[in-house]
């Protein structure tokens, strides 16, 4: 356990100070202006990619884009024929992989046992994020968390989750974020996610059983691994991962993969 002290105004990181305390009652918010908490957690191991980690977008039923998105690192989809991916050679800064000789020339690589690898440590590790168990903090403003400063550690939500405003995520570079979210995760128009203090998109793990949809410009940060589909608005950008399990949707978007 480690035991680290911010300042918040207003107060978003939940304190985990006593052992009688329940996560139910750590998660109740609080009206005060100015608090200084005292937020002790059980550090969490990165979830481990394997070889999804080769890529920035995967995709098991297909990639929609509407022209241009730029995406800087790998993009592959399996099972479906490499026709269901639609980016182009000039919007990929890496190489576009698929089962079969059908999607962009010259850019394309038929490699379909590199990609059922792919699509299965993917799966990996959507059950290893969704079964982290002991969360730090449950439902979380009751699934608002637009507004809010997360500190490191494992939350989970019941619920749908939304942030109607920016999300600030606060630790060091080796911190490490786990975030289980039953229903839907959605992000507002023009709101974004902040990482301070060092932390890095790639120690950050959104794991959503349903849709994520990441709103008109706006700025999300981490990886997101989707049971369903991945829904990325008008010029919306993200620093991370894109991991869907069914379709991946682009609309002018920014997608960088994560620093290693």
């Amino acid at each position: 356990m480690r035991l680290r002290t911010f300042s918040i105004v207003p107060i978003a990181i939940i304190s985990m100070l006593a052992a009688t305390t329940s996560v139910a009652a750590a998660a109740a918010p609080t009206a005060a202006a100015s608090v200084t908490a005292a937020v002790a957690y059980a550090p969490q191991a990165p979830v481990d990619l394997g070889s999804a980690g080769d890529f920035t977008i995967l995709s098991k039923t297909g990639i929609t884009d509407v022209h241009a998105s730029a995406v800087v690192g790998n993009v592959g989809t399996s099972p479906i024929t490499g026709a269901a991916l639609l980016l182009t050679c000039d919007e990929v800064t890496g190489y576009i992989y698929t089962v079969d000789a059908a999607g962009p020339l010259p850019c394309r690589v038929t490699d379909a046992t590199r990609l059922t690898s792919a699509i299965g440590d993917m799966e990996t590790a959507y059950n290893d994020a969704a079964g982290r168990a002991n969360p730090d903090v449950l439902n979380l403003g009751a699934g608002e968390i637009g507004g809010q400063t997360l500190a490191p550690g494992l939350y989970k939500w019941t619920s749908n989750v939304s942030m109607s405003n920016d999300v600030t995520l606060a630790g060091g570079p080796n911190d490490v974020w786990i975030l289980q979210i039953a229903g839907t995760l959605s992000e507002a128009h023009a709101k974004n996610v902040i990482l301070t203090g060092g932390a890095q998109a790639k120690n950050v793990f959104w794991q959503s059983a349903g849709g994520v949809d990441i709103g008109t410009r706006a700025h999300f940060e981490g990886v997101i691994l989707s049971k369903t589909m991945i829904a990325m608005r008008t010029q919306a950008s993200i620093v991370g991962r894109l991991f869907a399990q069914t379709a991946v949707t682009l609309q002018m978007n920014t997608i960088t993969q994560p620093a290693l």
